[in-house]
């Protein structure tokens, strides 16, 4: 029988946003309530690393970095060199010293119109493979991971464009024998956890590493933003059998304040 394996899932970490993850040494030294829910978030990254390890296998979702922020004129960013950026998210996935990773790329915006800035990232980590989408098998059970998924502004509508994204198309792409049947499918890029599945697959969007904060965040979508990572134990018995499980956080200091009058 194969040994168990551990799998961390990290996602959209914004790394040089202002609510992105930052490790102490890049943060700003200011009291703004951006850098207070910026260190706080920090503290809860590194509870999570100790909590959760050892790890044999790290899969990273894109959106290592958050890239020249033009929509916003940089006015979200603690710093627009994307060197400093890559090297701050290479930081934070070496914290988790996976013998394993397997990364995917985010989206051109934050990670790179001209050129794939996370292929910096990867090697900096040493990183067994980095593609737009991969397909990983751990322990017998195969694991889909991509960055982008459509999503539902409406709640109830959340499993439907998650299983075309996935489990649907997967299908279709199988009777052409062009991709392989999977069991877990994983997808980041809407800050949002939730999953739909049966006894033959599981779909999953994955919380993100980036607190609440953007501009765009906090005027245009109304879904809720989860931070936090994720995790699937691997036996290796026979029937493709995992567990899997979540952490996830709120902190205060990224509670809103009611105005009295």
């Amino acid at each position: 029988m194969k040994k168990s394996k551990r799998i961390v899932v990290i996602s959209d970490l914004h790394c040089g946003h202002r609510i992105g993850l930052t490790p102490p040494d890049y943060a700003p030294r200011n009291k703004t309530k951006w850098s207070k829910a910026q260190r706080a978030l920090w503290r809860e990254y590194n509870r999570m690393v100790k909590e959760h390890s050892p790890v044999d296998v790290l899969f990273v979702l894109g959106d290592c970095i958050d890239g020249r922020g033009e929509k916003s004129g940089s006015t979200e960013l603690i710093t627009t060199d994307r060197q400093i950026q890559c090297q701050m998210a290479a930081d934070c996935i070496n914290m988790w010293n996976a013998p394993k990773i397997a990364m995917v790329f985010g989206t051109a915006y934050h990670a790179g119109q001209r050129e794939d800035w996370e292929s910096i990232v990867a090697e900096m980590v040493q990183a067994d493979k980095i593609g737009g989408q991969e397909w990983v098998d751990v322990n017998g059970i195969c694991f889909d991971l991509k960055h982008f998924t459509s999503m539902s502004q409406i709640p109830h509508g959340f499993g439907t464009s998650l299983a075309r994204d996935t489990w649907l198309w997967n299908t279709i792409w199988q009777i052409r024998k062009e991709q392989p049947k999977v069991d877990v499918f994983l997808r980041g890029h809407v800050h949002n956890f939730g999953y739909i599945g049966n006894d033959s697959f599981l779909a999953v969007t994955c919380p993100a590493l980036q607190g609440l904060g953007s501009k765009f965040g906090a005027r245009i979508p109304s879904r809720r933003v989860d931070f936090g990572i994720m995790w699937f134990d691997t036996p290796g018995k026979h029937g493709g059998l995992f567990d899997w499980d979540w952490d996830i956080v709120t902190v205060k200091e990224q509670r809103p304040k009611v105005l009295s009058f």
